[in-house]
């Protein structure tokens, strides 16, 4: 696997963990978007893209994240601490969409990303900087007929 391409979107709040996203593109034909770039206590981390977990009522069958006291659908009350609990007995709220398999491929993504982001560190310092946009197309979109 080559990562071919990072793009590092800086996050306006500078008194904030989170530092950046950032999509990266794999062998120039599969894109992940959404990556975070936060300072932990050890320094910068990679965070991969997730989403938030969710059950659904027992009354009505409405979707509702893990956290919810109330149905969205219903209002009724739901039962706290739905969640499962993962090895060190925190309650698992997000689910990974995308995440690498093994610690080499964690740590060849992390170091990339790293540099990645400090080079647009860097960038963003210089007088001319124009962010990155994230939105725009990285891939030929085929007509539709």
């Amino acid at each position: 696997m080559e990562i071919s391409e990072v793009r590092v979107k800086m996050v306006a709040n500078k008194d904030d963990r989170l530092k950046a996203f950032c999509s990266m593109t794999l062998d120039n034909a599969f894109v992940i978007r959404d990556i975070k770039i936060i300072e932990g206590t050890g320094g910068l981390f990679v965070a991969m893209p997730s989403r938030k977990m969710s059950d659904h009522c027992n009354h009505c069958g409405g979707k509702n994240h893990l956290r919810a006291k109330f149905c969205n659908n219903c209002g009724g009350t739901l039962p706290e601490n739905r969640a499962r609990q993962d090895i060190k007995g925190r309650m698992k709220l997000h689910a990974d969409i995308a995440h690498p398999i093994n610690a080499e491929c964690r740590k060849t993504i992390q170091e990339t990303i790293v540099v990645a982001f400090e080079k647009e560190l860097a960038r963003s310092m210089e007088p001319d900087y124009k962010p990155v946009n994230l939105d725009e197309p990285d891939y030929d979109v085929p007509e539709t007929i």
